[in-house]
């Protein structure tokens, strides 16, 4: 395991509200070398008892063994202000820190990603066995992000670059696999003889607030469906690899991504539906629209098509917002029906096929949706009834923050919950069919209220809930 982080961004918001903490709670635990040590990078003009102040204020060690934690990361923490994009300056600042095997973490725009890689190269800090990790987005569209994987590859080799997607670090999310892979069950009806549709969904209250510009140049197509839902969906969509290592995962969901119909012009009016969100309430609060001079989306609800064996004319809905009505992400699977119903109540019209739904947060559940009798036959007919199986455990157990699996995967130079350069462009390159498509068709971002469950348009992509009725529309 390497012990020296080099963290750029270091006074940004994903620093302060993740990463430290996520630091301190490994240090807490012992789960970082004795030798570990920071580098934290930004532009702020701090010095080392600045920054010690600042990072303080920004992180909560409110807890008596998180206090001391948070002593020890300080104690362990230098502070570094540069430019990234002034090569000489980065370079003599950096490169008392090559003494030994780093990790180099870019919690930055990616615009700066290529400067800051060919700083640490000059620097002697991207040399074998030093990585390199990178936040998403990984460009804006398949030319920029392949732009930017080859300026990285002069750099350094595939095998030492970790491009993060902080939803594959989530237990849930891993749970899918272990869902899939290690139960006969799912995995002898996980495909389109089966299953009828797929639902990714993934809903927030929060809005673009202090990201305007950011979003104004990517919206929640770019932002959200290019990485961590096409990853949900490639994971529950793969072939079972021969092994869970890192490029036998990422080869399967790699097939998946490249699988996906391009969306044409003539498919996104009824495939696809574009939101932005007004003035409205969300948990009890008046909240404002996003009134930011572009035209992007902050909702996108679509309707994919893998074209392989397994899920040929399965729909995939893959919905997703900001400010909606309420704060979830769930996948729900739903069964084709029985092919006979020899059942007198309900009608084959009105029975209900089998669903199961994951849950990745708020809480983590899993819920098999079965038909069951409550009736005697005595009483002369068998009434079927919809019946929940709770599978999930209980209570649930403590889960910890996503990145600290990662963190401690990048500094051990475990790829397998990374994604590499070649599932970064088959995303992109169905990314780029739908706004190409919509800027043919001239799509609008309808107007939903914040508070909503999205544009009216969109009430056909929604995930069926548990009681049977969709989000936001009232039980009869």
């Amino acid at each position: 395991m390497h012990d020296t982080l080099l963290l750029f961004g270091a006074t940004g918001d994903l620093a302060q509200r993740y990463l430290f903490p996520s630091l301190l709670h490994l240090l807490r635990d012992r789960l970082l070398p004795s030798t570990f040590r920071v580098v934290a990078i930004g532009r702020t003009e701090h010095d080392r008892a600045g920054f010690e102040a600042w990072l303080r204020d920004h992180v909560d060690a409110s807890d008596e063994r998180d206090a001391a934690a948070l002593d020890d990361l300080l104690r362990r923490t230098d502070y570094v202000s540069i430019d990234l994009n002034d090569q000489p300056s980065m370079t003599a600042a950096l490169a008392p820190y090559a003494d030994r095997p780093s990790v180099s973490y870019l919690a930055t725009p990616p615009d700066l990603f290529v400067p800051a890689a060919r700083g640490l190269k000059a620097a002697g800090l991207l040399e074998d066995p030093s990585r390199l990790v990178l936040e998403k987005p990984i460009g804006h569209d398949l030319a920029s992000a392949r732009s930017i994987n080859l300026a990285l590859k002069e750099c350094l080799d595939e095998s030492r670059i970790f491009r993060i997607d902080h939803y594959l670090g989530k237990a849930p999310v891993q749970n899918l696999l272990a869902l899939r892979f290690g139960n006969t069950l799912m995995e002898a009806v996980w495909h389109n003889r089966w299953i009828q549709s797929v639902d990714i969904l993934v809903a927030e209250t929060a809005g673009v607030d202090g990201r305007e510009g950011y979003y104004a140049n990517y919206g929640a197509l770019r932002d959200m469906v290019q990485n961590h839902m096409l990853q949900l969906l490639a994971l529950i969509a793969m072939e079972p690899p021969n092994a869970l290592d890192a490029d036998s995962v990422r080869d399967e969901k790699r097939k998946v991504l490249r699988a996906l119909r391009p969306m044409t012009a003539a498919d996104v009016g009824n495939d696809s539906v574009r939101g932005r969100y007004g003035d409205g309430v969300v948990e009890g609060s008046a909240v404002k629209g996003f009134t930011h001079d572009s035209e992007v989306e902050t909702f996108v609800a679509l309707r994919a098509y893998i074209d392989n064996w397994r899920w040929a004319g399965v729909p995939f809905r893959l919905v997703t917002g900001k400010r909606m009505a309420a704060r979830t992400t769930e996948v729900v699977v739903s069964f084709k029906p029985v092919s006979h119903w020899v059942f007198e109540r309900p009608s084959k019209q009105r029975a209900r096929s089998n669903r199961l739904r994951m849950r990745l947060q708020p809480e983590e559940t899993i819920e098999l949706g079965l038909m069951g009798s409550l009736a005697a036959p005595e009483w002369d007919a068998i009434e079927l009834q919809p019946l929940s199986l709770d599978l999930s455990m209980s209570p649930t157990p403590h889960r910890r923050i996503a990145y600290e699996r990662l963190l401690v995967d990048a500094l051990k130079g475990n790829q397998t919950l990374f994604v590499r350069d070649d599932e970064v462009e088959a995303a992109w390159q169905w990314i780029d069919s739908i706004s190409n498509a919509w800027q043919a068709a001239a799509t609008p971002a309808l107007a939903y209220p914040a508070g909503s469950w999205g544009p009216a348009a969109a009430s056909d992509f929604l995930p069926p809930k548990s009681n049977g009725h969709r989000p936001g529309k009232a039980a009869k």
